[in-house]
């Protein structure tokens, strides 16, 4: 290893944790707050507007300032429930969809719960999914809809989880999504994380990579009058959006 090669493998891991102390310390000054909103079901909104304020301050704290870039008509779906599909590469992936135009839950692996203090509060505002248990899978699709009932939002990462081994390619997306859309006939946002594989990869290592970051909401595709029978090609269609999208970025990287 050159003496270049050193200084920048050093430089970014006083880097992360850096980031790792701010994002934990962060978190605890608003954890009295999320505590308060995770108690009653009617105040889950109220998490979105604070996780917004958060990844604006630790994105910022980190000089990574996120460029949000928003296609399409989304003021016409105000206050209207919306599944939004993200790829998946990066643990980063998370906090970066909190720039979501949209009050929303997250559906996210069981694992997740089980971090201290942040799993509470996930556990009680999110929904979970144990995707190795049947029961598990059914009781959380059943959690997704009557959190649609609610006027509430959804993050889905249709592809299940950070299962690519060769980012930022995706793999195929599983049905829940855009099941969930046709069903509940409301609009599917693809969402596109160009950069976050490079930033934060998951490699094991969790190292940080100063890179811009950048989250694209792309337009919203309509479900209503579809059927189970379009469920494929809507799913198609999805990925196809974000694949194009992550091959122009991949471009400039």
């Amino acid at each position: 290893m050159s003496e270049h090669q050193s200084m920048n493998h050093l430089f970014r891991r006083i880097y992360t944790l850096y980031a790792l102390v701010l994002f934990v310390l962060t978190f605890l000054l608003l954890f009295p707050i999320f505590l308060i909103i995770a108690q009653r079901s009617a105040w889950h909104k109220a998490s979105y507007h604070l996780n917004k304020f958060w990844a604006k301050v630790f994105f910022g704290m980190i000089f990574m300032p996120v460029e949000v870039e928003t296609r399409g008509d989304t003021k016409r779906l105000k206050g209207q429930a919306m599944v939004f599909c993200p790829n998946h590469a990066s643990y980063m992936d998370i906090p970066m969809v909190g720039y979501a135009s949209s009050p929303f839950v997250f559906m996210g692996k069981s694992s997740l719960a089980k971090v201290p203090l942040f799993g509470y509060m996930y556990r009680k505002i999110h929904i979970t999914v144990d995707r190795s248990s049947l029961k598990s899978r059914h009781s959380t699709y059943e959690r997704t809809k009557a959190v649609v009932d609610r006027g509430m939002s959804l993050v889905i990462f249709p592809e299940g989880g950070i299962y690519t081994k060769n980012p930022p390619t995706m793999v195929p997306f599983k049905n829940g999504a855009f099941k969930l859309a046709i069903e509940k006939q409301i609009p599917l946002i693809p969402v596109t994380i160009p950069y976050n594989w490079i930033i934060l990869p998951d490699n094991g290592r969790y190292v940080l990579q100063p890179h811009r970051a950048k989250v694209i909401f792309h337009e919203p595709i309509e479900t209503k009058g579809l059927g189970m029978d379009s469920l494929p090609a809507l799913k198609q269609e999805v990925f196809d959006i974000i694949t194009k999208e992550l091959s122009l970025h991949r471009q400039e990287s």
